[in-house]
């Protein structure tokens, strides 16, 4: 029996290679993005304290939200350029994961309080001053285009993609708190403000369950979403000199680096080396699997049902 690891090679599988041209255009665009929408968060809070809008207060929430989004995703280019160290085998790339946990945790808190404060609202409507509040999210509003032009240039990469989105999310918000505003100014009816926080809550409910789901997910070793195991089974099984592959366990650092270790038994004849190269082909191209451990084994597997991995018998 012999094992062969994966070290890593020059298409990326190692976990401490530098960030490339690409990667430092998008990590600078991130940087820009993320302290413009971080800088006006906080001025949005001030308004919204200032002209007691309910409305403002919780977009502002919604951009802390993306403002988070945009940090994790800047420090992820980051970490990624930093060595792995003789405790922290893998590098730093879990940390981004636990941080979108206690992210998602603390979004959770934020929408319970804009519920609460939304229906004490809607039993004693308290008063709005709506020109601040209408002066607030119109700069809002161009913070955000803004932001969301620069991040357009780098959608090539994923956590830039998923930036975006957060960024195109908050311009909703930002349109929200300006309905409000205009409303109140125009017909005097404060209960509008409530009514729009409580969209904005359902926007942040729907983004809140999604990080902390998939957080969740990966914090528990769960497979990344766009590895399916059954293919991947099949397609491993499917490589000549294999008799089956067992013990197939698949996690990942992040959901874009998926890992995978896996016992894999082969016929005698068969060439170590070359079924080895053709595993990993096949994990790499087929899955984006850039890092695996495969144990090759004739005979009988040493390790029985110890831990079983997909779909086998516990």
């Amino acid at each position: 029996m012999k094992r062969a690891e994966d070290h890593g090679d020059e298409a990326g599988s190692s976990f401490a290679s530098s960030p490339d041209g690409g990667e430092r255009r998008n990590q600078a665009v991130l940087g820009r993005a993320f302290v413009l929408i971080a800088g006006f968060a906080v001025v949005e809070i001030i308004g919204g304290i200032i002209s007691n809008s309910l409305t403002l207060l919780a977009d502002a929430g919604h951009m802390v939200l993306d403002a988070a989004a945009l940090g994790l995703a800047w420090g992820a280019l980051w970490l990624s350029s930093r060595p792995a160290t003789a405790r922290l085998t893998y590098g730093h790339h879990r940390v981004q994961v636990l941080a979108a946990f206690l992210n998602g945790l603390a979004l959770a808190l934020l929408v319970l309080w804009i519920l609460k404060e939304a229906f004490e609202r809607f039993l004693e409507p308290q008063a709005m001053a709506p020109l601040p509040a209408l002066i607030v999210a119109t700069i809002g509003l161009i913070v955000n285009l803004i932001a969301y032009r620069w991040l357009g240039h780098g959608n090539d990469n994923i956590n830039v993609q998923a930036a975006a989105l957060h960024v195109l999310g908050d311009l909703l918000g930002s349109l929200a708190a300006i309905t409000a505003a205009l409303t109140v100014h125009f017909t005097g009816w404060t209960r509008v403000d409530p009514l729009l926080a409580l969209v904005i809550a359902a926007i942040l409910t729907r983004g809140t369950w999604r990080v902390l789901k998939a957080s969740g997910h990966l914090l528990l070793q769960g497979v990344p979403n766009p590895v399916s195991t059954d293919e991947l089974r099949a397609a491993l099984a499917a490589t000549p000199g294999v008799i089956d592959v067992h013990h197939l366990h698949v996690w990942g650092l992040t959901a874009e680096r998926p890992v995978a270790t896996l016992h894999v038994r082969i016929a005698d004849e068969a060439d170590r080396q070359s079924v080895t190269a053709a595993l990993k082909k096949a994990l790499r191209e087929g899955f984006g699997v850039a890092h695996s451990t495969i144990q090759l084994e004739r005979g009988e597997c040493p390790d029985g049902a110890t831990l079983p991995g997909v779909g086998e018998p516990r």
